[in-house]
């Protein structure tokens, strides 16, 4: 493939917002957006910029990015770098409710908030991330995170599993669970591995990680192992679902990870559940059994409730992966969408971008790219539009990659947030 370049990323993030205003009657209509992440802000700035009067629905007045939150595992970033406030949108004239949505009436088209405050929308875009399933894990739930982090949502979470690294005692052992498809973030798990790897080896050189995966195959895999091969071989184990990598259960009070092959101790355990669609894609009926929410992919809107729209990781989007870049990508189409439905006009059928970077170690990055569009209802793969970074590729060409992964994220945060 072309590997993407600087320019290809600031381009795509940047290009999708110059819409045209819609040709509408005296009152603009109303469209309400919950969620206040990558593909929430992006949304209602799209929106905004559309000529459209938006609300943005979040609860949380700081919003705390996963996206290298796994550097701020491993010390090569500060935690202040994962926190963005909703200033920005607020200057650029948006009105941004922190509240939490607990109603979604379709027919009356009204979202109640947490205190009892309706908001009336014509149209309705959900981003609300996920839910992680403390039912899927027997032995692990709430509490057990306490003791086993997850960090599978930044914040706390990302610092205790920090502090659990930074304490481990030299010669002890860490064990990381992968969860079976589909999960936020399909790289990120292994870019963990990376990451706490290079702790392990540049701070407690006689300790090791042992990951224990519910799949055979995954994100950028034969890119992992030759890195892993090269860089880490005295201190990754990595246990795939054929060699029993499919825990059965935990016990924190021993710091216990089961399989039906083995028990394994741990000094560290980093347990990441099954997840699905956060909890108001259910409240809204938008999510079907499998716990995540179809859509159509020309509009994003759902499958199962008219007038309800849904992007970024909540979403069943086919092939386009659940990250940051991806609900970037679908709040702008998603926008573009509403905008002309509402200006009676029929939306074009897309195409979509993601890239993501993954970081292997410091000075070490590496990528993979998709472009997807609608295709038999869902979103699929444009043959030879993709690919990932050269096997082969020099280590000028890894530093290279690690640079372009800052750079994205600081453009697409100041894009959203500044």
């Amino acid at each position: 493939m072309t590997n993407p370049t600087r320019r290809h990323f600031l381009a795509a993030g940047t290009a999708a917002l110059a819409f045209p205003r819609p040709s509408l009657a005296q009152s603009s209509p109303k469209v309400v957006v919950i969620g206040g992440g990558f593909g929430g802000a992006t949304a209602a700035r799209a929106l905004h910029v559309g000529g459209l009067d938006v609300t943005l629905v979040e609860a949380n007045p700081t919003y705390v990015s996963c996206p290298h939150s796994n550097e701020v595992i491993a010390g090569l970033q500060p935690m202040t770098a994962q926190r963005f406030g909703y200033d920005g949108l607020a200057r650029a004239g948006i009105p941004v409710v922190h509240a939490s949505a607990i109603g979604i009436n379709p027919a009356g088209r009204r979202v109640t908030l947490a205190g009892g405050d309706t908001l009336p929308y014509d149209r309705l875009i959900l981003s609300p991330g996920i839910e992680l399933r403390f039912d899927a894990i027997p032995g692990y739930d709430e509490a057990a995170a306490e003791l086993m982090p997850h960090a599978w949502k930044a914040g706390t979470q990302t610092e205790l599993l920090k502090r659990q690294l930074d304490a481990m005692p030299e010669g002890g052992t860490v064990v990381l669970s992968v969860p079976g498809n589909p999960y936020r973030c399909p790289p990120g798990p292994y870019e963990r591995a990376s990451l706490i790897a290079h702790v392990l080896k540049t701070r407690k050189k006689r300790a090791k990680l042992i990951v224990l995966d519910a799949k055979d195959t995954f994100s950028k895999q034969k890119l992992f192992q030759s890195a892993w091969a090269a860089l880490y071989p005295d201190q990754l184990e990595y246990v795939p679902l054929a060699s029993g990598g499919q825990i059965s259960a935990v016990e924190p009070g021993t710091m216990t990870v089961r399989t039906d092959f083995s028990d394994y101790k741990a000094d560290v355990a980093c347990i990441i559940p099954p997840q699905r669609a956060g909890r108001i894609a259910a409240t809204a009926g938008v999510a079907d059994r499998s716990g995540w929410c179809p859509i159509d992919p020309v509009t994003f809107e759902s499958k199962l409730v008219p007038g309800i729209h849904v992007i970024g990781d909540a979403a069943i989007a086919g092939a386009m992966p659940k990250s940051a870049f991806s609900a970037n990508a679908q709040a702008k189409v998603c926008a573009q969408a509403v905008i002309d439905l509402l200006a009676g006009r029929a939306p074009q059928e897309p195409k979509l971008i993601n890239t993501c970077y993954s970081l292997v170690a410091p000075g070490y990055g590496i990528s993979v790219a998709g472009v997807y569009h609608p295709a038999n209802g869902v979103l699929a793969d444009i043959e030879g539009a993709g690919g990932t970074s050269p096997l082969d590729a020099p280590a000028s060409l890894r530093e290279q990659e690690a640079l372009y992964a800052a750079d994205w994220y600081r453009t697409i945060t100041q894009q959203v947030f500044g």
